[in-house]
């Protein structure tokens, strides 16, 4: 049985790259209110990326006490205006699409990776982001990247050393059949939002501590 329950489980571990602190007087000195979150640019083949990214992107950012625009919304509206693709929306003025929702900042995130690799006895998923905010006139006021990476832990396997690697396989199949994104999304949102070096000043409606 408890062989069983080994084979079954996947516990993960994570690694993430940092970039150092950055000087945040720009952002504090623009004191914005709101941020306007548009649909990301999609460098990996996954086309289902830039959507389960958006819909990770809300929470974090409502948490620092920013007004959060309407994320599916906003995607709505800018393909009735004939902006389907990422690139598009990002090669637009920023003071047209802030003046087109009354947003005080844009946030631009472009997905760099989006990946399981296999090998025979691992699979490591990584997410790697590119994120940027700029302010309503156009001025970038923020940016910063994260990757993070995950795969499946076979350290506590007991057992043979043959049970070991079988269990190790069967752990990267299963990673890799079905690597799930949005944990590492959101760990790799909080870490550039609220707890890095980096992580933008807290907004007007943050609740007092």
């Amino acid at each position: 049985m408890k062989w069983l329950l080994a084979v079954l489980a996947v516990f993960l571990t994570g690694c993430v790259t940092t970039a150092p602190k950055k000087d945040l007087s720009a952002f504090q000195a623009a004191a914005p209110r709101s941020i306007l979150v548009v649909p990301s640019v999609n460098k990996t083949l996954d086309v289902d990326a830039p959507s389960y990214l958006l819909s990770t992107l809300t929470v974090p950012l409502a948490e620092k006490g920013y007004y959060v625009f309407p994320v599916h919304t906003i995607k709505t509206v800018l393909e009735q205006e004939g902006f389907y693709e990422g690139e598009q929306i990002h090669a637009q003025p920023p003071e047209s699409l802030a003046k087109m929702f009354g947003a005080d900042t844009i946030l631009y995130v472009t997905i760099n990776r989006w990946d399981a690799q296999y090998a025979l006895f691992t699979t490591v998923v990584t997410v790697d982001f590119d994120y940027r905010i700029v302010n309503k006139d156009g001025a970038e006021l923020w940016a910063t990247k994260q990757q993070m990476q995950y795969r499946p832990d076979n350290s506590n396997n007991a057992g043979s050393p043959l049970a070991q690697l079988l269990v190790a396989a069967i752990n990267a199949a299963v990673t890799r059949a079905a690597p799930n994104y949005i944990p590492l999304t959101r760990q790799a949102n909080a870490q550039v939002f609220i707890l890095g070096p980096s992580a933008i000043p807290n907004g007007p409606y943050k609740p007092a501590q």
